[in-house]
């Protein structure tokens, strides 16, 4: 019984750290996931092969002023939060009417009044677009901006199919989108 007693409460000290772990809080820009074609959308068939994921983090607008002011115009913009976003293809594809090679990507933007600059880079794993380095763009063009009717609260990407083997990427903050063109 001494012997008992003693190795419950060895075991009790042991596992009494676990609790008092200190776990990270939920981040304010909660990662997401946009895919093409969308998992949730009615139209897919089972056994759909995705075409494009990507990884982002969704910052909130919480009554701020977005574009020209929290996200600078002219600027090199990670589009989301926390680390840089990225963009994978599962198959070669044509971006923007540039062909892009299955692979994984970062994605950047310029935002502009107008029209945004659309980057794949081939860095990846960095937080923000602090190490943002062009020599290592793999395409880049530009599309135009249209305005939403009802502000958006929190940054999103998404695909719309567009029949016949393209899609667009739906980019949208705020009162402000961008639609991306894609061939597959």
């Amino acid at each position: 019984m001494k012997n008992f007693l003693l190795a419950f409460a060895v075991m009790a000290m042991c596992f009494s750290g676990l609790h008092a772990q200190n776990f990270r809080k939920v981040d304010k820009s909660p990662l997401d996931y946009a895919y093409f074609p969308d998992h949730f959308a009615h139209d897919r068939k089972e056994g759909d092969k995705a075409i494009a994921r990507v990884t982002y983090s969704r910052p909130a607008k919480n009554d701020r002023e977005v574009f020209g002011k929290l996200v600078p115009y002219g600027k090199v913009w990670r589009t989301g939060a926390n680390e840089n976003t990225e963009i994978k293809f599962y198959q070669d594809v044509e971006l923007g009417g540039k062909k892009v090679k299955a692979g994984t990507y970062s994605l950047f933007t310029i935002p502009g009044e107008k029209e945004w600059t659309i980057i794949l880079n081939s860095d990846l794993d960095y937080w923000g677009a602090f190490k943002y380095n062009e020599k290592n763009d793999v395409t880049r063009f530009t599309v135009p901006v249209a305005s939403l009717s009802e502000p958006l609260e929190n940054f999103s990407i998404q695909f719309e199919g567009k029949g016949d083997k393209q899609a667009v990427m739906k980019l949208g903050w705020d009162k402000t989108a961008v639609e991306v063109p894609m061939k597959y």
